[in-house]
């Protein structure tokens, strides 16, 4: 996996933004283009969470992801609702305007994907 590490200073500990997911494609991928005219790829990866003996039945993450690059574009375009994929990237928070004001979000910047197992078709 291609993490980003960092060291401040010879010394320092290093630091280190790196994700992994795997999880199931919870909807259609979507292009989206930005006022730059960037366009990127986003999707959500929903993720269950370990059971416990309070909640046999456990509740899910559903994380936004978003791509930048021209291979993983193309890789993403097939992807289908219900697929297992596997995620590697980095978290990021985008700022952005919204309704007169800023807002953010935190997603993974995705920089490898895969289809694990493909859907079944009905």
């Amino acid at each position: 996996m291609s993490a980003q590490t960092t060291q401040t200073t010879p010394g320092d500990p290093e630091v280190v933004n790196e994700v992994r997911l795997v999880g199931r494609l919870s909807q259609e991928p979507e292009m989206r283009e930005l006022p730059s005219g960037d366009t990127i790829w986003t999707f959500r990866v929903v993720v269950p969470r370990q059971p416990t003996r309070e909640r046999p039945r456990p509740p899910v993450d559903a994380l936004e992801c978003c791509v930048w690059s021209g291979r993983l574009k193309r890789s993403v375009r097939s992807w289908r609702p219900g697929d297992v994929v596997e995620v590697t990237g980095s978290l990021r928070r985008r700022f952005y305007r919204a309704g007169g004001g800023a807002a953010s979000r935190v997603e993974v910047e995705a920089v490898t994907g895969r289809v694990i197992r493909r859907a079944s078709s009905g």
